[in-house]
């Protein structure tokens, strides 16, 4: 859930937004005259955004990961049972 918290409100809320960071995943938007300035997000929520960035700009793996989702719609691959398996040998 994303909430706006003007920045004339944030110091005095700032413990129970902590505490809501870490128990719920919220987000918040900090505001200043109305306008969006920053956000406040878990540290989770950062470290996944940034480990999304990090994919996303990856050309070759998402040359990878495309391919492999064409090779998925067209029934290619191997049943999940049979990969976890594999993966439990290695």
């Amino acid at each position: 859930m994303t909430i706006t918290v003007p920045l004339t409100e944030l110091r005095p809320k700032l413990p129970k937004i902590m505490d809501r960071l870490s128990k719920y995943f919220d987000r918040y938007v900090i505001t200043r005259h109305g306008k969006p300035e920053a956000v406040i997000l878990s540290e989770e929520d950062y470290e996944s955004l940034l480990e999304t960035l990090d994919i996303l700009s990856d050309q070759k793996l998402m040359k990878e990961i495309k391919k492999a989702e064409e090779e998925l719609k067209k029934g290619k691959g191997i049943p999940w049972k049979k990969a976890k398996q594999k993966l439990s040998r290695v």
